[in-house]
């Protein structure tokens, strides 16, 4: 089955770090870009960032600029963003996306994704 699988969520406080995972299964995800997208209840999902095949290539929104990072092991067919100082504002549930395309590829928005995996939910309580 072709498909990809959010983990790592969780509850966390204020200024909390964590690291979310998106493995993929049935198909080798080095000839993709991720992104990563959240959408925080009763509003619209968003793009986070993003990440070229190779991993040569990221971008992010500035809401989250210098507190996230995004990454990925192609040898483990899986990509992660790391989370550190995070805010209520970071609430909801965070789901990953892969988009076949060159090493220049780094997809900003959800149009025409491959693959989205069902997501993944992040509390930011204290």
């Amino acid at each position: 089955q072709l498909q990809l699988v959010e983990s790592g969520g969780g509850l966390v406080q204020p200024g909390g770090s964590l690291r979310l995972s998106c493995a993929a299964s049935g198909f080798t995800l080095d000839a993709y870009a991720i992104g990563w997208f959240r959408q925080a209840p009763g509003k619209v999902r968003e793009w986070v960032s993003c990440i070229s095949s190779s991993g040569g290539r990221t971008k992010y929104a500035e809401s989250v600029k210098g507190r996230l990072t995004i990454s990925r092991d192609n040898a483990e067919n899986t990509g992660y963003l790391l989370m550190n100082s995070l805010k209520s504002e970071d609430t909801g549930v965070y789901y990953c996306a892969a988009l076949w395309g060159n090493d220049k590829t780094c997809p900003t928005g959800g149009y025409g994704m491959n693959y989205w995996g069902k997501g993944t939910e992040v509390t930011v309580s204290s």
